[in-house]
């Protein structure tokens, strides 16, 4: 039974919540647990997208430093394995992923939610990489995830001061894609993840593994991968169902099984 981070599953959408109070810092039992929750989100056929939510005041504020400055170099070595780990679970989930960002999402917060397909944060959220201020780096992708995400200029910048950034201007670098009001974060998150819920699953795992495989190799590399996806879809019913949908209906009103 997971004592800090649970996964609910309601109306076909999981939520994967943090609760660690009062900040969710990032223990090595939350990163377990998370790695934990986002593989069962991954496997179970009633979850067709996913929330990752911190809760209405903060979505997670850093790894536990207390616990970090304890440890010595092989201890640190195995424990940066387990933050990487539990991170590129959920990264790893075939599902389209929406981090709903409430309050502060610094250090290991903020790379659990780069992990996530979609950032949706209120309008009073503060986020950052603020590691350089303990004479450290980011150790949960954030170097990696960061530079991909918005280039390596403003990816160097966040990393070489660890300065916070409020809501506006991480819409703006494209560090997130949403801001609403505090109080509609998770109504944003859970809207955003119900317009998959009766999609082409396999089509949607397809997309998002050519897409994120893709943008770790070069582009003839990722045109194969592409190509491979594409054709297994042919093997589906639901590309069956979708293409004799759109012959005898038009577009957008077949009926998937996610099959």
């Amino acid at each position: 039974m997971s004592e800090f981070v649970t996964l609910e599953v309601s109306d076909g959408i999981g939520t994967i919540r943090l609760a660690r109070p009062p900040m969710n810092a990032l223990n090595r039992q939350v990163q377990d647990e998370l790695a934990v929750a986002a593989r069962a989100a991954a496997v179970d056929p009633a979850v067709k997208a996913v929330i990752v939510y911190g809760g209405e005041k903060v979505f997670a504020a850093g790894a536990d430093v207390k616990e970090m400055a304890e440890m010595d170099f092989a201890q640190i070595s195995d424990a940066v394995a387990g933050i990487q780990a539990g991170i590129g679970a959920v990264a790893a989930i075939p599902k389209p992923t929406v981090a709903a960002i409430t309050g502060y999402a610094l250090g290991g917060g903020l790379e659990v939610a780069l992990s996530a397909d979609r950032r949706i944060a209120g309008d009073n959220a503060k986020v950052g990489v603020p590691e350089i201020l303990l004479g450290i780096i980011p150790g949960g992708g954030g170097t990696q995830r960061l530079a991909r995400l918005m280039g390596p200029a403003k990816a160097k910048d966040l990393v070489f001061t660890g300065r916070f950034v409020g809501a506006d201007e991480a819409l703006a670098m494209g560090l997130i894609d949403e801001v609403v009001a505090p109080d509609d974060v998770y109504t944003a998150a859970r809207k955003w993840a119900s317009q998959f819920v009766g999609g082409a699953s396999r089509a949607i795992a397809a997309a998002k593994a050519a897409i994120d495989e893709g943008l770790n190799t070069d582009l003839e590399t990722g045109l194969k991968i592409e190509q491979h996806l594409f054709a297994g879809l042919f093997a589906t019913e639901d590309q069956s169902i979708g293409m004799a949908s759109f012959i005898e209906n038009g577009p957008g009103k077949a009926e998937f099984t996610g099959r």
